[in-house]
């Protein structure tokens, strides 16, 4: 007989127990790659709020902001209200031959707040899903049919294989079979996106394009497109026919100081994707919302009214949790949070990099997503990179940077208690401040000052006991 699991024998794990699970049912390099890091050689017993606490006592500031996810903080009441009272209820989930009120409050609310006739929502389960139905959304839209669409060199749109192929980051990782008929334009640079279109045309010279999908602001990279550039593809697509896509799954709801990042510049798209905070930390819930007349050319007769459809579409759970995540970051002011965030996170850091003008070469970022670019000490990490079998490196440099920002980070968690990541688009990378919404000054105050405290003990020696803790591990040493 199979002996299974309970939820309390979950809770009675230790780390070395479901690092087993792990390796055995899971995904073993995760295991060896996580368990470099100080966080990954603990268990996580709750959350509230901005913090963590660890099975051993320690309570922990969470600077990730959970990916993206988690703007409103970790369990907050009201979310965790609508859903106890949804499940008290005994509410129904989902049927995909009945109406749904939630469903249909939802859109309402989404189409609220956005501009103009982005109007018809579609609620799948999360960001790479949302992309690919505004790929498929904007294929079915043109007529006559076109073949290509465009993405920008520096894109991350999520890692299935239609999103995957048009994410300009992934290119080179491994060489997964691609979606067909992609081309890419340089990020923000209006005549690489002249140069694509015009080279991809019809033996009648008509467009051959069916979508441009772009992100307003790139959170792998922490920059974002000017409103010239917005405003000129905006008049491209329309004067070539071309469905034009927002991907905002990671910066919607308030994340880069407007409500999206587009409205920044009061340019509109055909379709806009989006997740992450949508759910509110707790609902895996993404959306995808399309102008009336893209809607009503792709889907708008009887006959294509369910061409695309999803068995999980609009959860009735989920959609509550949305309701209420949406109206919470409205009501408290999301974006202005984050304006306010980026004020006191980029004043602390600039007066860092005066006083650490050696280890800091960069803050780049927009709202609650800032990052700090690290200048390597190179040369100690180049004798450090000689004792360890790291094999051949296609990008050595890119290597040392993200030793150099992992180091720190895992000297942040280790010594300070803060959880912060790394993200990486190529040669970027940075250690990158991301609170949640919720954020207080004492919180970015105690941020500010445990880098402080990690920087003071020197960059160079924190890379050395970084990589000699990963030398004892791959040894047995510990």
């Amino acid at each position: 007989m199979a002996e299974l699991l309970s939820i309390d024998d979950c809770e009675r794990l230790s780390v070395d127990q479901v690092w087993d699970l792990y390796r055995r049912y899971v995904n073993p390099g995760q295991v060896n790659i996580f368990s470099t890091f100080a966080f990954g050689r603990e268990l996580f017993t709750d959350a509230e709020g901005m913090y963590l606490n660890t099975a051993d006592g320690r309570r922990i500031l969470d600077f990730t902001g959970g990916l993206g996810v988690l703007s409103h903080g970790h369990n907050h009441p009201r979310i965790l209200k609508a859903r106890t009272d949804y499940q008290r209820r005994k509410r129904m989930e989902v049927h995909k031959i009945v109406f749904s009120p939630y469903i249909a409050a939802l859109s309402h609310n989404v189409a609220e707040l956005l501009p103009g006739d982005l109007n018809k929502c579609f609620f799948p389960n999360s960001g790479a899903e949302a992309v690919e139905g505004a790929l498929k959304a904007a294929y079915k839209s043109r007529t006559p049919r076109r073949d290509f669409v465009l993405h920008a060199d520096i894109s991350f749109h999520g890692k299935l294989i239609g999103s995957g192929t048009i994410s300009g980051s992934q290119t080179g990782v491994f060489d997964f079979p691609k979606m067909a008929n992609t081309a890419t334009f340089a990020y923000d640079d209006l005549d690489s996106v002249r140069a694509r279109v015009d080279g991809l045309r019809r033996p009648d010279g008509t467009s051959n394009v069916y979508a441009i999908i772009v992100e307003p602001f790139s959170a792998t990279t922490l920059t974002g497109c000017s409103r010239a550039f917005l405003e000129g593809v905006r008049e491209i697509c329309d004067r070539e026919g071309i469905a034009l896509i927002f991907d905002e799954v990671y910066t919607g709801w308030g994340k880069t100081g407007t409500l999206f990042a587009f409205m920044r510049h009061g340019v509109m798209p055909d379709i806009l994707a989006m997740s992450k905070s949508f759910g509110g930390g707790k609902s895996s819930i993404s959306g995808l919302v399309v102008r009336d007349g893209v809607f009503d050319t792709a889907y708008g007769t009887d006959d294509d009214a369910l061409l695309h459809t999803s068995t999980y579409n609009g959860f009735g759970e989920e959609c509550v949790t949305a309701l209420e995540a949406v109206n919470i970051a409205v009501e408290d002011d999301y974006p202005g949070r984050a304006e306010r965030i980026h004020e006191r996170l980029v004043g602390g850091l600039s007066a860092l990099q005066k006083d650490f003008p050696g280890d800091i070469g960069e803050i780049r970022g927009q709202g609650a997503l800032v990052g700090l670019v690290l200048n390597s000490p190179f040369e100690l990490v180049e004798k450090a990179l000689a004792a360890i079998p790291v094999g051949p490196l296609k990008n050595k440099r890119s290597f040392i940077r993200k030793l150099t920002a992992a180091a720190l980070m895992d000297d942040l968690y280790a010594r300070e208690g803060v959880l912060t990541m790394m993200i990486e688009n190529g040669d970027f990378v940075a250690l990158t401040a991301a609170p949640s919404l919720i954020a207080e000054d004492a919180d970015i105050d105690r941020f500010l000052h445990s880098v402080r405290a990690s920087l003071d003990r020197g960059l160079g020696k924190l890379v050395s006991t970084f990589v000699a803790t990963k030398l004892k591990m791959m040894l047995g040493l510990t």
